[in-house]
C-alpha cells in the first residue's frame, strides 16, 4: 500500500495528508499509529476529498481510540452533527459558543483527546474553522513567564463559554449552565509526552488569586498572543474534506455563518486519557 505524503500548512500548526484512500483508513495496520504520530507532530491533519460516509468515519475513528457516543443519531450514535439547524441537532443554539477560541472538554477532569470532522455541506459565506497551537504558545513564552505560569490556576466553566455569545440569558438557561460545576486546571498542561501547552479559551472564567478584571485581562492577552494571525491555520472547507485535530494542544473556533446555512459537519470525538496537570 503506498505511503501517504504530508505537507505542512503553516510553520506552527497543520499539515495536509495526500495519498490516502478508504483502504488506508480501514485496512492498513500501520496507518492508525502513523496518523496519531503525525497528529502529535502537527496538531491538525487535513485529508482533502475523502467524502466519508458515517459508517467509514466511525470505523476509522475506532481504529484511533475510544469514541464518544451521543443520543441524536440512532444508526451511528458516535456521530455529532455540527450544524445550526435545530432539526438536525437539538443543541444547535449552544454551538454559537464555538465561534470563540476554545479547547473542548475543559469542564472535565480529562478533556477529549482529538476530534475528527467530515464536511457534508459547507456555508456559502463564513463557516471556516481556525486552529492555533497552544504547544507553540507555551514554547514562545519568555523564560520568566514559563516559571511564573507554572503556579497559575484557571477556573473553567460552561457558563463562561455560553456568556460569550449570550449576554442576557434567561434564568432557566443560567440554571442549566450552572448544573455543570466549574473546573480548576493549571494554566500550563504538563503532558505525558513531556511537552507542555497552555490551557486557554472560552471556558476560562477567572484566575485564582486575581480579581475578575485582572484575571480577564491576563487570560485575554494570552489568547490574543496565542492566536495572532501569523500563528493561525484557517481551513476553507470543501465538501468531502476530513480534518482531525489534537484537542490537547490546539485551540480552535468556527468563523460565524448564517443560521440558515446548509453547513453540516459530522464529528466524531476520541476520549482523552490525560488529566490536566
Amino acid at each position: 500500500m503506498p505511503t501517504p505524503t504530508i505537507e505542512k500548512l503553516t510553520e506552527s500548526v497543520g499539515a495536509r495528508v495526500d495519498g490516502v484512500d478508504r483502504d488506508h483508513l480501514l485496512s492498513d495496520d500501520e496507518f492508525p499509529q502513523w496518523v496519531l504520530d503525525q497528529l502529535e507532530a502537527n496538531g491538525v491533519l487535513l485529508f482533502r476529498g475523502l467524502h466519508l460516509d458515517d459508517e467509514t468515519q466511525v470505523a476509522f475513528s475506532k481504529r484511533l481510540g475510544r469514541v464518544e457516543t451521543f443520543k441524536m443519531n440512532e444508526a451511528f450514535p458516535e456521530i455529532f452533527r455540527v450544524t445550526l439547524d435545530p432539526t438536525k441537532n437539538p443543541s444547535a443554539a449552544y454551538l454559537k459558543g464555538t465561534f470563540t477560541w476554545h479547547i473542548d472538554g475543559l469542564t472535565e477532569d480529562v478533556p477529549i483527546m482529538a476530534s475528527m470532522m467530515s464536511a457534508h455541506a459547507v456555508a456559502e459565506s463564513g463557516g471556516q474553522t481556525e486552529f492555533a497551537s497552544t504547544y507553540q504558545a507555551y514554547d514562545d513564552l519568555s523564560d520568566d513567564e514559563k516559571v511564573r505560569f507554572e503556579s497559575v490556576r484557571v477556573v473553567h466553566s460552561f457558563e463562561a463559554a455560553q456568556l460569550v455569545h449570550n449576554h442576557s440569558p434567561r434564568p432557566e438557561q443560567l440554571d442549566a449552565w450552572r448544573r455543570r460545576p466549574p473546573k480548576i486546571h493549571p494554566l500550563v498542561w504538563k503532558h505525558d509526552s513531556g511537552r507542555k501547552s497552555l490551557v486557554l479559551g472560552a471556558t476560562t472564567a477567572g484566575v485564582e488569586g486575581m480579581d475578575d478584571a485582572q484575571g480577564r485581562a491576563f487570560l485575554d492577552e494570552l489568547v490574543d498572543r496565542s492566536t495572532h494571525e501569523k500563528r493561525v491555520y484557517r481551513h476553507e472547507w470543501e465538501v468531502g474534506d476530513l480534518v482531525i485535530w489534537d484537542n490537547r494542544g490546539v485551540l480552535h473556533r468556527a468563523c460565524p455563518y448564517d443560521v440558515a446555512s446548509p453547513r453540516d459537519m459530522h464529528r466524531t470525538t476520541l476520549y482523552g486519557q490525560e488529566v490536566v496537570k
